[in-house]
């Protein structure tokens, strides 16, 4: 997870494209023939691609862009924490 790419996605991006986007690499992930390193890579971009949907979401819905950046974080790094 790295802020600054999810800030870069939820100001340049819509919802739909990160959406279709997420859909093409999850696509990816389940192809037999992908290695370890490009799973890893792809893991990356899934969720920083999930952070700027979560941005969006709490943005629409009434949260300022650097509360909602911060949220996600603080929510991640809680889980990882458990």
């Amino acid at each position: 997870m790295k802020l600054p790419i999810i800030r870069q996605f939820y100001q340049n991006q819509t919802p739909e494209n990160l959406e279709k986007t997420l859909e093409v690499l999850e696509s990816f992930c389940e192809f037999r023939g992908t290695s370890e390193e490009d799973l890893n890579v792809a893991g990356e971009l899934i969720t920083n691609i999930c952070g700027a949907l979560e941005v969006h979401a709490n943005v629409q819905n009434g949260m300022s862009e650097k509360d909602a950046l911060n949220s996600f974080a603080q929510k991640v790094l809680g889980s990882i924490d458990k």
